[in-house]
C-alpha cells in the first residue's frame, strides 16, 4: 500500500463514552482482533468503532456462518486510516467508516468496488439508495448501515424550543457561560458554518472560511468548556452546559430516558448528518464472507439490531428495517421517530434541513483543526 501513514487522530468519536466506562458491558463484548486471525477462514476481521462486535449485533451472523467476528477498534477517522494503512493487505475483511472518510479510503485504494445488486439498496429510503458519498466514477464503495442528525442540544428547563430555533441562541445573553463545545472541530465548526448561512457548510472559499473563524471566535465568551463525550453527558446532566451545538439525539435521547431535561432541535439554518457505512477491504481473501456480513447488517433483522443496540440507538436507512421495527418493537420505533405513520426522522431530510457531515473541500483538515485549536486557546 503506497499511501503515507497518517498521524493519530485528534478527533473524538461519538462513542468515546464506550471507552469512558459509560457502556462498559458493550465495550467489553466481542472478541478482540489479533494479527493471527487474519488468515483464518473462520474469522471475519472487522475494523470498526468500539462496540460493534456486541453479541447483540453479530451473534446471529456468527451462528449462521460458523465463524467468529474479531474486531479491532479505532477512535476517530484519522486513526482508522492510520491503522488500515499500516496493516499488511489481508489484515481486515470489512471496515465500518464514517461516510466523510469514504473518499480517502477510495483514493488510497483501501476498499473494493461493490456490486450494487448484492445489497438491498432498493429496500432503502429513496434518498439513500444512491448516497453520494459512497459512489465514485459510477461505482459503489460503501453501503450505509445507520445515520443520525446533529443540531443544537439544549436544556429544556432553561430554553424553550422557540428560543433555540436558530443557532443565534448560542450568542444570547441567556446563554453566556452555558454553551458547551464538543471538542471535535468537524461537527462543532460545521454548526457554526451553518449558522453563517453556508450550505453546504464544508465546501466554502477562503473568505467564507475566515468569516466562520470570526464567528467561531466570537463564541468564546459564551463557552462553559470544551468536552469529551463523557464530559458532555455529565455537563448536560448537571446543567453546566445548557446549549451544545454539533451533537444530537445519540446523546440526548439516552439522557432524556434517564430523566435529564434535555432535547435536540435542528435549527432553522439546518443540521448535519453523520453516516456510517460498511466496505470490503482491498486484499481480503474472504470477499464472500465480507459480502455476506454487509448483507446481514443491511437486512431488516440486522437493521433493527443496529437501531436498538442498548448503548447507542441509531436511525437506519432501510424501509424494510423500519417495517420490522414497527412490527416487533413499536415502542422503540416511536422513541426513535421511525414510525411509518405521522412525523418521523426523515422529515428534516425531506425538508432539506440536513447537510452531510464532510471533510473540508477547499481547505485542509489541518486548517480547520488549527482554527479550532486557536479558538480553544483564546
Amino acid at each position: 500500500m503506497s499511501a503515507a501513514p497518517l498521524p493519530p487522530s485528534r478527533d473524538l468519536s461519538r462513542r468515546t463514552f464506550l471507552q469512558a466506562g459509560l457502556a462498559a458491558g458493550a465495550a467489553a463484548a466481542g472478541a478482540a482482533w489479533t494479527p493471527a486471525d487474519a488468515a483464518s477462514p473462520q474469522v471475519l476481521n472487522y475494523l470498526s468503532w468500539p462496540g460493534n462486535a456486541d453479541p447483540y449485533l453479530i451473534e446471529a451472523f456468527e451462528k449462521a456462518h460458523g465463524v467468529k467476528v474479531r474486531i479491532k477498534e479505532y477512535v476517530g477517522g484519522d486513526q482508522m486510516m492510520a491503522v488500515i494503512n499500516q496493516s499488511p493487505p489481508g489484515s481486515f475483511d470489512v471496515v465500518l467508516a464514517d461516510a466523510e472518510y469514504m473518499h480517502l479510503l477510495h483514493e488510497a485504494d483501501f476498499i473494493e468496488a461493490l456490486d450494487p445488486a448484492d445489497y438491498p439498496l432498493k429496500d432503502y429510503w429513496p434518498e439513500f439508495q444512491k448516497f453520494p458519498l459512497h459512489w465514485f466514477d459510477g461505482k459503489l464503495y460503501g453501503v450505509m448501515t445507520d445515520f443520525g442528525y446533529l443540531g443544537l442540544s439544549y436544556n429544556t428547563k432553561a430554553f424553550t424550543p422557540k428560543e433555540v430555533a436558530s443557532y443565534a441562541a448560542l450568542w444570547s445573553e441567556k446563554a453566556k457561560g452555558k454553551v458547551g463545545l464538543f471538542d471535535w472541530y468537524l461537527p462543532s465548526m460545521g454548526s457554526i458554518s451553518l449558522a453563517n448561512g453556508n450550505r453546504p457548510p464544508f465546501d466554502i472559499d477562503k473568505a467564507r472560511f475566515e468569516a466562520v473563524k470570526k464567528k467561531l471566535f466570537s463564541l468564546k465568551p459564551q463557552a462553559s468548556g470544551f468536552y469529551t463525550i463523557a464530559d458532555i453527558f455529565s455537563s448536560m446532566t448537571n446543567g453546566r452546559a445548557q446549549l451544545v451545538p454539533g451533537i444530537g439525539e445519540w446523546i440526548t435521547l439516552g439522557l432524556r430516558q434517564n430523566g435529564v431535561p434535555v432535547d435536540t432541535i435542528i435549527p432553522e439554518e439546518g443540521g448535519l448528518q453523520w453516516t456510517e457505512s460498511l466496505s470490503i477491504v482491498k486484499g481480503t481473501p474472504k470477499r464472500d464472507l465480507a459480502r455476506k456480513f454487509i448483507q446481514y447488517t443491511t437486512s431488516p433483522e440486522g437493521q433493527v439490531r443496529m437501531a436498538t443496540k442498548a448503548d447507542n440507538k441509531k436511525s437506519i436507512p432501510s424501509m424494510a428495517g423500519w417495517k420490522l421495527l414497527n412490527e416487533t418493537k413499536p415502542k422503540e420505533a416511536e422513541i426513535l421517530r421511525m414510525t411509518l405513520k405521522g412525523p418521523n426522522v426523515m422529515d428534516e431530510y425531506k425538508a432539506k434541513k440536513i447537510q452531510f457531515r464532510q471533510l473540508p473541500s477547499k481547505q485542509s483538515i489541518e486548517d480547520w483543526n488549527d482554527a479550532w485549536s486557536q479558538f480553544k486557546s483564546l
